[in-house]
């Protein structure tokens, strides 16, 4: 941005830089139903937001009938919904055992379906930024 840029639109630009991946980015949740691949639901937020934080703000209601798997970043689903399953995770004092793993393994297994669907939109551009002069 050049120095003479107006103050709106750099306060606009530090909305959507995450410090993390030290560029602008934003933050796209998709509810995909594994079976079909069809999309059930999107949520979009700047890109320093965190997965849960969206998901909760989001307010994205599921029947009490139905399975919810999520990555790790959705920690603390199973307080929200009773049948949220999330991988655990290991730390330097406390390593997973072999039935973590193989839950693990189980729940990666049931969460392919989903993740195609997520390569597939990042494939077309479907989630990409605007493209701007």
């Amino acid at each position: 941005m050049p120095p003479s840029a107006p103050a709106n639109v750099l306060k606009k630009q530090r909305r959507y830089y995450s410090g993390k991946k030290k560029r602008h980015t934003q933050k796209a949740q998709v509810i995909a139903d594994k079976r079909t691949g069809k999309i059930i639901a999107t949520a979009f937020c700047e890109g320093k937001k965190q997965d849960f934080a969206l998901f909760k703000a989001s307010r994205t209601v599921f029947l009490s009938a139905k399975a919810c798997l999520a990555d790790l970043g959705y920690q603390g689903l199973m307080k929200l919904h009773s049948k949220g399953r999330t991988p655990r995770k290991k730390s330097k004092q406390h390593p997973l055992t072999e039935e973590e793993k193989t839950s693990n393994r189980a729940i990666a297994r049931e969460r392919i379906g989903c993740e195609h669907v997520m390569g597939r939109l990042k494939v077309f551009k479907i989630l990409s930024l605007p493209y701007r002069n």
